[in-house]
């Protein structure tokens, strides 16, 4: 009787625990012909059945997530994203934005961009932005081939996913290429206080000094739509790459236009990009700054940060809710996604 009383309290333990609105995920070794070495990756996604919790993303300065990490994945054909983190950021580091749109049925695929990741993170290789589209493309290669999870992808459903650096990496995979003199004409006819203007020339970036490729074209024609969450260079695409990007594009902005750094106005009072790209939606949320789209911070974070001198990336503008901004950039992003 009392190991009767064992099954069934394992059993309802194992119910309740699959009822609770916990995603899956498990990481990748990406192999890709521009590296020269493996490149990490992850995969958060519907989970159809538990494993052991694990929470994913935390840290001395941010709140992590719960997954099922290595479970299997929910029966049918998800949609895919694939994500792009931003400049010293990494592919754990939003997810929050992940484990919500694997617990609504869609599959996000990311990656720790080498050269541009936390801990290893610089202007001469972050500059790279080809690299970064390139990493994604390998990832979504190697998901394809793998028997675990390719039959569970919908390949007509695959979206480019970005923030800031990232932004412009989703951008370059949905067909925009970077024109690096308009990108210097930016700079200079800035106030001089552009934050990715400055953060490239402490690396001693300058147009003269560019790697050969920045403006290649990083196009993968698997991408069907983009979205790109305050995008860097949004000053520097091509005319014509722009005119030709028919896919939906989802661009969205963190703050009032008056408060927003110049690098991601994307309005008629900065880049205009989301005038000028043909298919696009523009959306704003605010109040928020660039930094509110990271995870929330732990008590200690902020204080931490200050003493270290390091970027205010706790710090939210006056009646700003980090979490309430989170949901409304879930809801924005999976209403451009459809049903």
């Amino acid at each position: 009787m009392k190991a009767l009383c064992c099954v069934v309290v394992l059993c309802a333990y194992s119910l309740s625990a699959l009822a609770e609105p916990i995603a899956g995920y498990d990481r990748l070794d990406i192999a890709a012909s521009h590296r020269s070495h493996l490149v990490e990756g992850s995969l958060w996604y519907p989970a159809g059945t538990t494993t052991y919790r694990s929470v994913i993303g935390s840290g001395p300065i941010f709140q992590g997530e719960s997954a099922y990490v290595g479970a299997a994945i929910a029966e049918g054909r998800h949609p895919l994203i694939l994500l792009s983190h931003g400049s010293g950021g990494n592919m754990d580091s939003l997810a929050w934005l992940s484990s919500a749109l694997a617990r609504q049925g869609i599959m996000v695929l990311a990656v720790n961009h080498p050269g541009s990741t936390t801990g290893d993170s610089s202007p001469r290789r972050s500059i790279r932005l080809w690299e970064r589209a390139h990493d994604l493309s390998a990832a979504l290669d190697q998901l394809l081939d793998d028997p675990l999870f390719a039959p569970y992808v919908d390949t007509s459903r695959i979206t480019a996913l970005g923030f800031s650096l990232g932004g412009a990496t989703a951008l370059n995979l949905a067909g925009l290429r970077v024109d690096w003199s308009a990108f210097g004409n930016y700079c200079e006819r800035g106030r001089g206080d552009e934050v990715d203007c400055q953060f490239f020339a402490k690396g001693g970036i300058v147009p003269g000094t560019l790697p050969d490729g920045i403006e290649q074209d990083a196009l993968d024609p698997r991408v069907m739509q983009a979205i790109a969450v305050d995008p860097g260079f949004a000053y520097a695409y091509t005319d014509t790459s722009i005119a030709a990007l028919q896919h939906p594009t989802l661009l969205i902005s963190l703050g009032a236009a008056a408060s927003r750094w110049s690098a991601v106005e994307l309005g008629p009072q900065g880049s205009a990009l989301a005038t000028r790209l043909p298919n696009a939606t523009h959306v704003e949320i605010a109040p928020a700054n660039h930094f509110t789209f990271l995870a929330e911070c732990t008590e200690e974070g902020e204080a931490w940060l200050a003493e270290e001198g390091d970027d205010p990336i706790c710090s939210d503008p006056e009646g700003a809710d980090r979490r309430q901004v989170h949901q409304e950039a879930i809801a924005t992003i999976t209403r451009f996604l459809g049903p």
